[in-house]
């Protein structure tokens, strides 16, 4: 799993500010913000993120078609899902050991935020 690029952290900043959006509302907030880019990076942008599910999307209805109404997830949980998954995939059952090594480093409240955070 590929850390985020600054324009992807924008994007999904910009969404969570608008709570759910299309592509264009999301354009929107970020030029609100200062960020100038082109509504193809936008949509092309929010569509990899919903690849990777870090934003959920609904079609709907509108003038002259259909589009994609974007919202936020709890991105904290899923990214941190999703790099276990890629600790899992890239290093497999070493990577696993490891990473097991390295928590019961951390102290219990540490742990229990971590678990928290991962609702698990």
């Amino acid at each position: 799993m590929a850390m985020l690029g600054s324009l992807e952290s924008e994007v999904i900043a910009a969404l969570r500010s608008a709570g759910t959006g299309s592509a264009r509302d999301v354009r929107r907030e970020l030029n609100a913000r200062g960020t100038r880019v082109a509504y193809t990076t936008v949509a092309t942008i929010l569509a990899r993120l919903h690849v990777k599910g870090l934003v959920r999307r609904r079609r709907e209805k509108c003038q002259g078609g259909s589009r994609f109404v974007y919202r936020s997830v709890d991105f904290e949980r899923q990214y941190l899902r999703n790099i276990l998954k890629g600790v899992v995939v890239l290093f497999g059952p070493t990577g696993v050991v490891h990473l097991s090594e390295e928590m019961a480093k951390l102290r219990p409240a540490e742990e229990r935020e971590l678990r928290r955070r991962l609702k698990l």
